[in-house]
């Protein structure tokens, strides 16, 4: 089969179009001229120069193909540019989605965020939870919410495509890294001084992959699936990392409105004045005020999307991060457009 992949130069698509190729289809990756394609070399995969901001590059990425995964989106919580954010997310999807629906594409897979399912202060959440808008912090969560609607618009319309909302992946090949992967590399790098009383649904960056495909097949179109795994908090995380790596695990828990003061101190320091991305995100900070608590039972159940141990994908994603030069900061992450 014939696919294209949006976003192999980052974390979820880079393992997905790898996976691709390995099960023996012909896959395409949309990657922009200059871009780093570590998560693509020494594969089969064809790199198609382009950008999803740039539509005829698109159409020519789409065309011949069978099906479309869009993954590529600028997954950050500060930048330079926040309208360049909106932009990427919001009319680089359209541009995606309207070329894979006018080139006749067979099925399309839309990646989204765990970020745009509503949540619940004391319970589970799934994807009937209702969204509060005012959850919504900053402009990527916004911008992921707006190119959902945009994409389960053009599923209602006939097109057909399946939403999945990937919870936090971790494993290797997250070259950025992404928010996640920056936790566990702060972690190796001894720079997380106390945790916050919140928690994540952690799930092995595979598992999201093999849901991607099956998403594919057996996806109902229109529908929405969380892809994740288990409810951990973020002391659980840095206590499995510290029985894997002998590293302390931080034993203060700092106090939520101390964190948040700290986040606005830093992003007016680091992101205002010296113009470079705040160590501490406020976003981040304001979203895990209510714990990112989801079922992936629908995936589970309808799919069938495997649950690897978070403990596995943890310690992939220690041996990766390790293994290329990340963890005494002597790497520098990798910015790029892409999941």
């Amino acid at each position: 089969m014939k696919v294209l992949v949006t976003g192999a130069t980052g974390f979820i698509g880079g393992n997905l179009a790898r996976e691709l190729w390995r099960r023996g289809d012909d896959v395409r990756a949309l990657v922009r001229p200059g871009s780093n394609r570590l998560t693509i070399e020494n594969t089969g995969i064809i790199p198609v120069e382009g950008d999803i901001l740039d539509r005829q590059s698109v159409d020519r990425a789409v065309q011949g193909c069978e099906a479309v995964f869009h993954v590529a989106a600028a997954y950050t919580f500060w930048s330079r540019d926040p309208a360049g954010v909106s932009r990427t997310n919001v009319a680089g999807t359209l541009n995606v989605l309207e070329a894979a629906r006018q080139s006749g594409v067979s099925r399309t897979v839309y990646t989204s965020t765990v970020g745009t399912v509503g949540l619940l202060k004391n319970g589970i959440a799934d994807e009937e939870t209702p969204l509060d808008l005012k959850s919504l912090h900053g402009h990527y969560k916004k911008s992921k919410f707006q190119a959902e609607q945009e994409a389960l618009a053009l599923a209602a319309a006939g097109m057909p495509l399946v939403v999945v909302n990937p919870t936090a992946p971790v494993g290797p090949w997250d070259v950025k890294p992404t928010p996640t992967g920056k936790m566990v590399l702060d972690f190796l790098r001894r720079k997380i001084p106390a945790y916050l009383k919140t928690g994540m649904n952690l799930v092995d960056v595979a598992d999201v992959v093999e849901g991607h495909i099956l998403a594919l097949g057996k996806g109902k179109t229109g529908e929405r699936y969380i892809l994740g795994n288990r409810n951990v908090s973020l002391k659980e995380i840095f206590d499995i990392l510290s029985s894997q790596t002998g590293l302390p695990a931080p034993r203060i828990r700092a106090p939520y409105w101390l964190v948040v003061g700290a986040g606005y101190a830093d992003r007016f320091v680091e992101g205002t004045l010296l113009r470079r991305e705040p160590a501490i995100p406020v976003e981040g900070v304001l979203a895990s005020k209510t714990p990112a608590y989801v079922s992936c039972e629908k995936a589970v159940r309808e799919l069938g999307q495997p649950q690897r141990p978070i403990e596995d994908a943890l310690k992939q994603a220690v041996d990766w991060f390790t293994e290329h030069g990340y963890m005494n900061g002597d790497r520098q992450p990798v910015r790029s457009n892409a999941n």
